[in-house]
């Protein structure tokens, strides 16, 4: 996933960081990431979600609001309405790379700021948020007892996620005059609320008002068992595979065609855990799968294996020859299965007249309908006429390169 890093003017002038994910391929559309209250473009869930959405082609601009990260500015002067205002001057800079936001992602209170921005962003067709609180007042039960100074003095410095910070009245003000009914109303965008039940920080009551107060079209999906960070690798990576998924729908993101002399396009694997094996496959912008290997070999066996997958490409590929030809025939074909298994042989054993070993892969094809005996022996020679069954037979060639 390349990573292009920029500066942008915020709200107050001041230069705001940003991180630009782009996908190895080609950029099909892009979207806008808003961090949680007092975190930053860099936490956990806005990476694993940015690498998913940068697989299917989308450019996702993460980005540290004014007085956090590594962006200037103080964030004793920011409030709800500043945060906003950063989200359209980041809206701004995509803008004028050529590359406008057509999606928008909010965590928290992040969250929060993009169901109000949306409203004012025509060009957003597809809004999602993760833990996002309907009510932006909410935030203040994390420093609730720093308040009866903040109104006295204008402001305080507080303890939020192991870090002092200084807020001012303005902020308080500003969060408890906010309601995002209207706006969430109004927003001409598809709408994804994710949510945890067991959310200690903004509770699931939260994502039940926002759902109501959206129009169609919108889905609710659970977090099942994630914290309110989305801290858990499987809770991000869950939460990122959702939000990709949901996004096909909304977004237009039809690819290019394929480069000459690769009709099916340009299958990508990827690491998803360098710890472990696990991979992420993208074939385009509308193919997702993953490889792994068994928990007994080192893996967390969330995927097919590489012979796994190997072998569901030679049962596929069997199961679409039969059929194809049954159909062109009018037989009375009226389903076929595939199972197949995969063993390392001796090549005696296989009549190659070599004591090396070689790779076997067994069918057991099942053929239902009223077929006569005919048919049947007809449809079994029919499989082996299977393009995948003769690439394996006869070999490939395999050409590596390295990428420069």
């Amino acid at each position: 996933m390349p990573t292009e890093r920029f500066t942008f003017p915020g709200h107050s002038g001041e230069s705001l960081s940003a991180r630009l994910d782009l996908p190895d391929g080609p950029h099909l559309a892009t979207a806008l990431f808003a961090h949680c209250f007092t975190c930053g473009k860099d936490i956990p869930a806005a990476r694993r979600i940015s690498a998913r959405l940068s697989q299917l082609g989308i450019a996702v601009l993460r980005f540290d609001f004014t007085g956090l990260g590594h962006s200037g500015g103080e964030f004793a002067n920011t409030t709800f309405s500043s945060n906003i205002a950063d989200l359209r001057a980041a809206a701004k800079a995509l803008e004028e790379r050529g590359m406008p936001a057509t999606m928008l992602i909010g965590h928290s209170l992040g969250g929060a700021a993009v169901l109000k921005a949306a409203k004012r962003m025509p060009e957003i067709k597809a809004v999602a948020t993760l833990g996002a609180p309907f009510d932006p007042g909410h935030v203040v039960h994390n420093f609730e007892a720093a308040l009866p100074e903040i109104e006295a003095r204008g402001s305080a410095q507080v303890t939020l996620g192991g870090r002092p910070l200084t807020i001012g009245r303005q902020f308080i003000e500003d969060v408890r005059e906010e309601v995002l009914a209207n706006s969430i109303a109004k927003m001409n965008a598809a709408l994804l609320v994710l949510h945890a039940p067991k959310d200690a920080i903004v509770s699931i009551d939260n994502a039940a008002e926002i759902f109501v107060a959206a129009k169609h079209p919108k889905s609710f999906v659970t977090l099942d068992e994630a914290d309110h960070l989305i801290t858990r690798a499987e809770d991000a990576e869950y939460a990122a595979e959702i939000i990709a998924t949901w996004a096909t729908r909304y977004l237009d993101l039809s690819p290019p065609a394929p480069p000459i002399g690769v009709p099916e396009g340009v299958l990508r694997v990827s690491e998803a855990d360098p710890k472990g094996f696990l991979q992420d496959i993208s074939n385009g912008s509308g193919h997702h799968l993953l490889a792994d290997e068994p928990l007994a070999y080192g893996g967390t066996n969330k995927g097919l294996t590489p012979y796994g997958l190997v072998s569901a490409g030679l049962g596929a590929c069997t199961s679409m020859t039969i059929r194809m030809y049954a159909r062109r025939k009018g037989w009375p074909l009226d389903h076929v299965s595939v199972d197949i298994s995969h063993n390392k042989v001796h090549a005696q054993d296989a009549e190659t007249g070599s004591g090396d070993k070689i790779d076997q892969f067994k069918r057991l094809i099942t053929l239902t309908g009223d077929l006569d005996d005919a048919q049947r022996t007809r449809l079994m020679e029919i499989a082996d006429r299977c393009p995948v069954h003769r690439t394996l037979e006869r070999s490939a060639e395999v050409v590596t390169e390295l990428a420069a």
